[in-house]
């Protein structure tokens, strides 16, 4: 799930946990196997993500966006991720809060933008904008396909997209370098509204691209209680 150097998950077969560097580099996966098969369900989706600021806590806050496989410099959906270890009283390893983006616009092509032409870190932490969901992710059981996976809790979020009043989110991480993702709205009555209903979207990674860590898990023993409003240092 990522363009870089692949020594990432290949070397460290426990994934995100190990004693490996504390890097998140560009991730970049499709959807386009998934849609070739049932292309009646599913979209050749394009994911893209990649670090935005480091934050002095070890918490990071990365850039998201989603488009459709044949025009990438239009994505219809951008976030900022914020990705942390869980609170000690949860039973979770890592938490992944999604946020929305004040002006979303400036942010198209984020990833692939040279640095210099990138909105700097005092900009990132002030466009973070309303909380959406939060993903609770646990390691996975050593045997089982995945590295690791979770959801937000079973009554959601709320959210008013088509007729919705709540969604709930799901991910996994797996071995083989994929991510599924299933996101799904629901009204007051519990009826699916808007989302997949058969199954995950299966993301794999791009040809001539390799896996790397998309939420590090080597945080430094402080305390967790700064803010986005905090102080941070730039990821390199």
């Amino acid at each position: 799930m990522g363009t870089g150097s692949g020594s990432g998950a290949e070397s460290n077969e426990n994934g995100w946990g190990g004693a490996g560097p504390e890097v998140v580099l560009k991730t970049l996966v499709y959807s386009k196997e998934q849609a070739a098969r049932d292309p009646d369900n599913y979209f050749n989706l394009r994911w893209l993500s990649c670090p935005a600021v480091e934050m002095v806590d070890g918490s990071k806050i990365l850039y998201f966006e989603k488009a459709f496989w044949r025009t990438p410099h239009k994505p219809f959906r951008q976030r900022f991720f914020m990705v942390k270890p869980c609170p000690n009283e949860m039973k979770c390893d890592v938490e992944l809060s999604t946020y929305a983006i004040r002006d979303a616009e400036e942010y198209k092509n984020f990833c692939d933008r040279p640095k210099d032409q990138r909105s700097q870190p005092e900009e990132v932490i002030g466009d973070v904008a309303e909380h959406l969901t939060t993903i609770y992710l646990k390691r996975c059981e050593s045997g089982k396909r995945c590295l690791y996976e979770g959801s937000t809790p079973p009554d959601g979020f709320p959210n008013t997209w088509n007729g919705a009043t709540y969604c709930t989110s799901e991910l996994s991480v797996l071995k083989n370098n994929e991510i599924h993702s299933w996101d799904r709205g629901y009204d007051d009555d519990g009826n699916q509204v808007w989302g997949v209903k058969g199954a995950p979207y299966e993301f794999k990674p791009a040809p001539a691209s390799s896996f790397v860590d998309m939420f590090p898990l080597n945080f430094p023993p402080q305390s967790m209680e700064k803010r986005i409003g905090g102080s941070f240092v730039l990821q390199e």
